[in-house]
């Protein structure tokens, strides 16, 4: 069942939240290296878990994880994993905790040599899910099929994340997503 169709049967409190997040950020393309670690964080935490749990504890995030600035979170030392361990507007994951403090890290790394993460992305693009997969675990903790395959629909990278006729399909098409231009190469490729 496509994401379009699972908030339609979802109950009122929970549709509201679906709702929000469907017709505003999912499968949107986002515009810095912040935001993208912000949503790998998320996915890696909903591991488990229903993605209702992280949309309801997606600003407390924000705030534990200072905005998701990945130069503040890879300076991580054992006190804020302490603080993290016992702030309950959070998952509290040791595991989770530590990858998001790891990718950071990474990420760190990425921008030093490629300028930032998109670009790296970018650089990467296209792949199927499968190369994907293998590319995020021999890069980041905590990235499982699952985990990428989400995080490259939400944000722009995999196609999918809304049904053709959504209309949310039509106002991320506006905004040209990475995987519409990977479309148009393979497009071009085969016709020649």
């Amino acid at each position: 069942m496509s994401y379009c169709a699972y908030i339609r049967t979802l109950k009122d409190d929970q549709a509201l939240e679906h709702r929000i997040y469907h017709d505003t950020e999912y499968g949107f393309p986002l515009g810095t290296d912040d935001e993208l670690f912000e949503r790998l964080v998320l996915e890696i935490n909903q591991a488990g878990l229903s993605w209702t749990t992280i949309l309801k504890k997606k600003e407390h995030f924000r705030t534990a994880y200072h905005g998701f600035s990945i130069r503040k979170v890879a300076g991580y030392k054992q006190k804020d994993i302490d603080r993290l361990l016992s702030d309950a507007g959070i998952i509290r994951n040791r595991l989770k905790i530590e990858a998001a403090i790891h990718n950071a890290n990474v990420i760190l790394s990425i921008q030093k040599e490629s300028g930032s993460f998109s670009e790296w992305l970018d650089s990467h693009h296209p792949k199927s899910r499968d190369e994907w997969t293998k590319l995020f675990k021999k890069t980041f903790r905590f990235t499982g099929g699952e985990i990428v395959n989400e995080f490259l629909l939400s944000t722009g990278y995999l196609p999918g994340a809304h049904d053709s006729n959504c209309p949310v399909h039509k106002k991320i098409a506006r905004l040209k997503p990475r995987w519409m231009s990977s479309k148009r190469k393979q497009t071009k490729k085969g016709s020649e």
